[in-house]
């Protein structure tokens, strides 16, 4: 069976709000550019944070990366990868690559990782089954 490769493409305007007294994107925005890939991974993919939600699944991002390259400006736009990372741990992995549109070039990557916790906040160890399901139906088990 092939394994498929889970990829989302995301559109985002650098803002006024977004960027310093410089106009270069303020560091800490590029965390909220992968938040938006995921959205859009997981709206696109059917695995939403609401989805989870609606299965009392809490998924904390318990790690994040951010390797910055060179500086997005206001008025660039942005495209961000977010790829999904397959893995046999009860986890969410992700990998993502922005890129500066005009130019292709590589602005930032980056990676995190969510966990599963019930309601209570106790660690899941073993994927919660709708995710299961969902892996399942994408070719990833």
């Amino acid at each position: 069976m092939n394994k498929e490769e889970l990829i989302c493409l995301t559109q985002s305007q650098v803002r006024f709000s977004e960027v310093d007294s410089m106009g270069v994107v303020w560091h800490g925005n590029y965390v909220r550019y992968f938040e938006d890939g995921r959205e859009a991974f997981g709206n696109k993919y059917g695995i939403s944070y609401l989805d989870f939600a609606r299965e009392n699944i809490v998924i904390p991002l318990v790690k994040i990366n951010c390797d910055y390259k060179k500086p997005l400006r206001y008025g660039d736009t942005a495209t961000i990868e977010t790829r999904f990372v397959n893995c046999d741990a009860a986890k969410l992995q992700y990998e993502y690559t922005i890129y500066r549109n005009n130019t292709r070039e590589v602005v930032a990557t980056g990676s995190s990782v969510q966990v599963f916790l019930n309601p209570d906040m106790e660690l899941l160890l073993d994927f919660p089954p709708f995710f299961q399901e969902w892996k399942k139906k994408h070719h990833l088990i």
